[in-house]
């Protein structure tokens, strides 16, 4: 991390209380959370981060620890509310985008299932974001999970969180004329408006469809990181943990602005059609 990003970081994690006992920290926190971007950006497994950083079992205990006690979560939320804030935006998000990928693992764990749409072995990675496509809450739960059950894990008691939101954005899949339960069950539970965006069926190959591109671009965001390319955790409450830090990674260079431009006419017809969105709202 730059100073700035660290600048960012550094008075949102606990600070350890010397009443409690206890010998000192012989490693940074800025050093442990340097040794676990490493690891996330790079890919490299935890045996293998360099000698210059923390020892990978210290940065791994660190990690587990945040990931258990809820610190990179808490993180990741003061941080996203920040960066709605700078961008003239209310805290408390009142529509979403909601989808799910994929993600093969050739590790063994904990919920490991067979996809059999799209064919992979592994874990779905349901993401809700905002409109800004950043992320409201991850859920990491098997591949064979389907869409529909898995919006439900993501959805549920949404409102005590974000309790502004009330309108959400899928695709064809989760709604169909086999089963529109989703739709009803987010209405009579939750209280929310459940709209599909529809593929043009004529059109072949890759199409950007309004509103659903958000949310694929925040998959691509945490396919920056190497990490994330396969699902390489053995536990989905640190899959979980590891999309968090992508997205802590990304907002504190937001906000200490360092964020990259977009390049090629891929970024940048993204950034204009985030432009356009955010002036019709």
């Amino acid at each position: 991390m730059t100073e700035a990003q660290w600048a960012v970081i550094e008075p949102l994690l606990p600070v350890r209380d010397p009443r409690r006992g206890g010998r000192p920290l012989k490693f940074s926190r800025r050093l442990v959370v340097d040794t676990v971007l490493y690891v996330l950006v790079s890919g490299c497994a935890w045996r293998m981060v360099p000698r210059d950083l923390a020892p990978w079992d210290v940065a791994y205990r660190w990690f587990r620890a945040w990931a258990a006690d809820g610190t990179w979560n808490r993180v990741h939320d003061a941080l996203r509310d920040r960066v709605r804030v700078a961008d003239g935006r209310d805290p408390q998000p009142s529509a979403a985008v909601l989808d799910s990928q994929s993600a093969r693992s050739h590790q063994g764990g904990e919920a490991i299932g067979w996809d059999a749409g799209k064919r992979v072995r592994g874990r779905k990675r349901h993401l809700l974001v905002d409109t800004y496509g950043l992320v409201l809450r991850a859920v990491v739960h098997s591949a064979s999970v389907q869409d529909r059950a898995g919006a439900k894990l993501v959805l549920a008691d949404i409102g005590k969180l974000f309790p502004h939101v009330g309108l959400v954005w899928v695709d064809g899949g989760y709604v169909n004329a086999v089963d529109a339960g989703l739709v009803d069950w987010a209405a009579e539970r939750e209280g929310l408006e459940i709209v599909v965006v529809p593929r043009n069926a004529d059109v072949k190959g890759f199409r950007v469809l309004p509103r659903r591109w958000v949310v694929e671009r925040t998959f691509s965001w945490l396919g920056r990181c190497r990490r994330l390319a396969r699902d390489y955790e053995r536990k989905t409450a640190h899959a979980e943990a590891m999309i968090k830090v992508a997205m802590i990674r990304l907002m504190a260079a937001r906000l200490a602005g360092e964020e990259i431009e977009p390049r090629g006419p891929i970024e940048t017809e993204a950034a204009r059609r985030l432009a356009d969105d955010l002036k019709d709202e």
